[in-house]
């Protein structure tokens, strides 16, 4: 089921407040409250958790912009929209010094009001997300690479209550039917609880430079990652070694960037970090269940198989079961945040976490 988004609407024309809740509820599905001044909104940004401030600029007693440092001051990371019908710059240069996310010129199309307030929305939750635990981001040239090479890794961070971000970069079509495989990926990520980017690049054919470059640098801005994972460079897939040319560009600013092993890694794979993934083999094989295109074609999706790579790489992590990571990077400091740091305690060697 999709994000139901909260939105606070702060106009005193009753005409117009009505046609924006209209809008945003019967075009948006989403939950609008409106209220017709400045105080009001500022009471029930205190008592309830708004995913969008939509205010126009011109209220009774306080205005939209003195309403938008208030609401700063409350809730930092609120995404606001202030709104007026007078299109001037004087306005807008008020607006953005009051850290107002947009400026919309009366009257609002629905199309645009929708597409503003959505992506708002969305990107006020990413960051939410991100001040509370961690966002994680892991990469792949093909739809079940990452599932294969951190599928235990990724459930064990949804369970330490980071947000999980995947990043495919092709719907794999010489691999299967695209439609198919995209279907299976998504299946993947509702099972982890993750969020899904899946591009079009050509199979075999992705570049290590744009577009890649440009689509990996739009996700990490968007959803503003404190781990990544990709693959590593020792691969023989050309598909691979781009992913992670292009990633290790992409992503210079994330504080840690580690690769996992792909199938076709070579024996260059050295990993240095071994994380533990007990109870949560069964997840793994669950998400690399969902490929059902691959089944019977691909030896290393077969359950005894992974079981038995897991099984092997315990021998330097650790417990029963172990995913294994090359760390490329790890500026992160005393500590990465809360939620990574708890999914990676007991990742060897000497007990070594990221931070």
């Amino acid at each position: 089921m999709a994000d139901i988004f909260h939105v606070l609407v702060v106009e005193d024309d009753p005409d117009v407040a009505e046609y924006l809740r209209l809008v945003l509820v019967k075009k948006a599905g989403m939950r609008v409250d409106v209220v017709a001044d400045a105080d009001l909104a500022s009471d029930i940004l205190r008592r309830v958790e708004i995913d969008v401030l939509l205010t126009d600029i011109e209220l009774p007693g306080s205005s939209g912009l003195e309403l938008a440092a208030r609401a700063r001051e409350v809730t930092p990371l609120l995404p606001v929209v202030v709104m007026t019908a007078h299109a001037s710059v004087d306005y807008a240069v008020s607006a953005l010094r009051s850290q107002a996310d947009e400026f919309l010129v009366k009257p609002i199309a629905a199309a645009k009001l929708v597409s503003a307030i959505t992506e708002l929305a969305q990107r006020g939750r990413d960051r939410r997300t991100a001040a509370a635990g961690g966002t994680i981001l892991a990469i792949g040239a093909h739809p079940d690479d990452v599932e294969i090479g951190v599928g235990g890794l990724l459930a064990v961070h949804r369970a330490a209550g980071d947000a999980v971000v995947v990043l495919t970069m092709s719907r794999g079509a010489r691999g299967g039917v695209a439609d198919q495989r995209q279907d299976e990926s998504l299946a993947a990520a509702e099972i982890l609880g993750a969020r899904l980017f899946l591009e079009d690049l050509v199979d075999t054919r992705i570049s290590p430079a744009d577009p890649t470059v440009s689509i990996i640098e739009n996700v990490v801005s968007e959803v503003a990652p404190s781990v990544v994972y990709t693959h590593t460079p020792h691969d023989r897939h050309q598909d691979h070694r781009a992913v992670h040319q292009a990633a290790s560009v992409a992503t210079r600013r994330v504080p840690t960037f580690a690769c996992y092993q792909s199938p076709s890694a070579t024996v260059d794979f050295r990993p240095n970090r071994f994380v533990p993934i007990d109870g949560f083999t069964d997840v793994k094989l669950a998400l690399l269940d969902c490929f059902t295109t691959q089944a019977g074609i691909r030896d290393y999706l077969e359950p005894d198989f992974v079981l038995a790579t897991a099984r092997y790489w315990s021998r330097f992590g650790g417990g029963r079961s172990c995913e294994p990571l090359e760390v490329i990077r790890d500026t992160s400091g005393p500590r990465v945040a809360a939620g990574a740091a708890t999914a990676l305690q007991g990742a060897r060697p000497g007990g070594e976490v990221f931070g």
